[in-house]
This record gives C-alpha cells, structure tokens and sequence, in this order.
C-alpha cells in the first residue's frame, strides 16, 4: 500500500510540474488582453450546478483569467464546483489520485472569506470591461445599485430561473446594459447584462492570487427567492 501511495504522490507532482488536462478556461490572461476586440458571448460550459440548477459561463473563454469559489453574502447556497480544485492540499490530491474525481468542467481555486459556506459564492475572473451574459435561462426580478464608501459600483441582478422558481441568482460586479429592465427576459449564454467593473479600488480580491491582473471578476450567487426584496 505504501509503495501504491508513493507511486500516486510521484504522479500528481509531476502532473503539477508540466500541467495536466485543465480546461482552457482558467489560461491566465495578460495585460494586453484588454485591448482585444470585443470576444462575443461564451460557448455553453457549465460551471457549478446547485440541484437540477445549472450555472453557465458568463465571460466568452477566451477572457477567464481564473474561476475560483468563496464565502458568499448571508443565506448564499452552497454551489457544486464542476471541474477540478486546482490548489487542493497534498492529501485531497492524493485521495483522488486513488479513486478518481471529477475530470469535467474547469479547473477552479478555492478562496478564502465570506458569510456563507466555502463554495457559495462563484467568482469568474476576467479583464474589466469584459461583456458578460446571463448565466441561467430567466426573467429578471430585481436590479439593485452596489454602494461602496458612498459610490456606486455597478448593480446586482437577479434572475429568477427557469424551471427553479424558489431560487433567485445574483450577478454583480457588472455595469448593467441600459436595455435591461425587471421584467426582461434571459437567455444563458446569450443575453448581454452589461460589462465587468474594475472593482480593484474598492476592495482586495482575493482571486488576484492567481491571476496576472488585479482579480477583477463576476460574482455569481443562488438565494432562496423568499429572502430577496424588490427595489
């Protein structure tokens, strides 16, 4: 058995050395990446699912500089992360170098901070002024400004899924697109919510660990629609 542990141990250390078969999702981006023409909207790829929910991109691949999960606002739901915990502690890799763990969806970075439970909160790192789009099928309930210090930065959405309408999803850190009113309906992939917010003046972000910028990102949480207010 000890010969079987130290032949998986040598395994992942060499699979961290030279890489491994991450999606193309979590390639970080360099400066120059904000000069890009705009990249369109994403390819369907589910991220995070909570029950029969699923969560799609929001940024086109292209533009993901990092995807990691957090802590999120009180009474956020815990998330199922698809993919693969890219800084999982030694003995996490060594268990699922054993019996296996999930091979699909992009690699993700777990993050410290937040109210909520570890994976509540989904993060999806990319450029500022990157366009983002529905995450779910929807209509939207609720648009809410983001006040920090006494400035607004950007608005929270919140979309009422399609076939889930118990739960609520949040999506902020975006400059929402002036057509967008309650009411609107959504497309995932499809529907343009506006642009990602240079957020690096108003707070740490903690996903600039493993990133080559300043972690800008979107963050997307699930509520319990009964918790959620109109404006």
């Amino acid at each position: 058995m000890l010969v079987l542990v130290s032949a998986v141990a040598a395994v992942i250390l060499l699979l961290s050395a030279f890489g491994g078969s991450g999606a193309t999702t979590t390639a970080p981006l360099t400066s120059s990446s904000t000069q890009l023409l705009p990249a369109g909207p994403p390819q369907p790829e589910i991220v995070a699912k909570i029950g029969s929910l699923h969560l799609q991109l929001p940024v086109n691949q292209s533009r993901v500089t990092a995807i990691g999960y957090a802590g999120g606002s009180d009474g956020a739901l815990a998330l199922d992360p698809l993919g693969r915990q890219a800084n999982e502690g030694l003995i996490k890799r060594l268990v699922h170098g054993l019996v296996g763990g999930s091979t699909v969806g992009p690699r993700w970075y777990q993050l410290s901070g937040g109210a909520s439970g570890t994976t509540s909160a989904l993060d999806v790192g990319a450029p500022s002024g990157t366009d983002v789009y529905a995450p779910v099928d929807g209509t939207i309930v609720a648009i809410d400004r983001v006040i920090l210090n006494g400035r607004r930065f950007g608005s929270t959405i919140q979309i009422e899924p399609t076939g889930a309408p118990s739960l609520a999803v949040d999506i902020s850190h975006v400059r929402l697109d002036p057509s967008l009113v309650v009411g609107s309906t959504v497309a995932a992939g499809a529907t343009h919510l506006g642009q990602l917010l240079d957020f690096s003046r108003a707070e740490r972000q903690a996903l600039a660990r493993y990133t080559n910028d300043s972690g800008n990102h979107v963050v997307i949480e699930v509520h319990p629609a009964a918790t959620l207010q109109s404006p």
